[in-house]
């Protein structure tokens, strides 16, 4: 399986007595498909698969697939404490339609490298799926390093890795020494960095909300190959990207940003809490900002292409 593009996170709405709100999650769905991102990863942190119990969770990815279809490939998280639980999320990913495994590290237990292995490979052994490694250690408490890598990678099912350690060094060992593992970002104020090391693809949570910004990043660096405006769009994003990791509300400023745009959101599940009013303004002015700039960044581009197609087309 290849991964190119912007895949999202998606948001699991909930209504104000924390149920699910299965038509706010259709429509949501609906909303990326036309906005053009690339893949819909379900069940990831910022769906709050860890708030959810096991029926909700099988609930959803049947719910995701049927109302997805085939048009977008749909990843689904199959992350849990217990190995057994994670081949049985597993299992019924496979029987809903899921096109990838999204898999990380048991959080809280810190299962060392070779531990860490022999819990994905069960994994795949059980699923026989595409399945993108996702290596968080901030959350988690363990790194996929070398020998988790050397062990995994003779399976072809562990075709990508969301990278989401923010050490550059782990971005280059990956890049130089993993070639055959498809390098995607999964830290977002190193996008750019990212895609300079020949990274094709994007989990961000933020598309929910701005995909039309986040594909300009992607489109600039990875189809364009143009990093001169690629950084003008960095530079416009990273105020965003700042407020999302430092706050320490990230899922809340996710759904915050879904509320602004209009779309169904709702709350976040306990032990979680939502924005204080000044955290939802200086969100607000953040996003509004990096729109009318990017748009600026994005229009300016387009004109100057379009005055080079003219100029070739006269001779000059």
């Amino acid at each position: 399986m290849r991964f190119e593009g912007i895949y999202t996170p998606i948001i699991t709405p909930f209504r104000d007595d924390f149920s699910i709100d299965r038509d706010g999650f259709a429509c949501m769905v609906e909303h990326l498909v036309a906005t053009g991102v690339h893949g819909i990863v379900l069940a990831g942190t910022t769906g709050e698969y860890y708030a959810q119990t096991t029926d909700e969770r099988v609930a959803m990815m049947k719910l995701a697939k049927d109302v997805l279809g085939n048009r977008l490939p749909l990843v689904v998280g199959v992350g849990a404490l217990r190995t057994e639980d994670a081949i049985e999320y597993a299992r019924h990913a496979k029987l809903a339609g899921a096109d990838c495994l999204l898999l990380g590290s048991p959080y809280y237990a810190m299962p060392t490298e070779r531990e860490l292995a022999q819990h994905v490979l069960a994994v795949d052994r059980e699923a026989n799926l595409p399945t993108m490694l996702y290596n968080y250690p901030a959350r988690t408490g363990a790194m996929m390093g070398p020998d988790f890598l050397d062990r995994v990678g003779r399976s072809p099912n562990f075709c990508a890795i969301k990278e989401s350690s923010g050490d550059l060094n782990q971005l280059h060992r990956l890049a130089r020494d993993y070639p055959h593992i498809q390098l995607c970002c999964g830290m977002d104020d190193q996008a750019l960095e990212f895609f300079a090391w020949g990274a094709r693809s994007w989990v961000c949570a933020g598309s929910n909300f701005l995909p039309t910004e986040h594909i300009a990043l992607y489109e600039a660096c990875v189809a364009e190959g143009d990093f001169v405006v690629g950084r003008r769009i960095m530079s416009a994003m990273l105020p965003l990207m700042r407020t999302l990791e430092q706050c320490g509300k990230f899922v809340q400023c996710i759904k915050h940003g879904c509320a602004v745009a209009g779309l169904p959101a709702g709350p976040v599940r306990k032990p979680l809490r939502g924005l204080c009013k000044e955290e939802k303004r200086e969100l607000e002015t953040v996003i509004r900002v990096l729109k009318t700039t990017i748009a600026r960044i994005t229009s300016q581009d387009q004109k100057e292409a379009a005055n080079v197609v003219a100029l070739d087309a006269r001779g000059v």
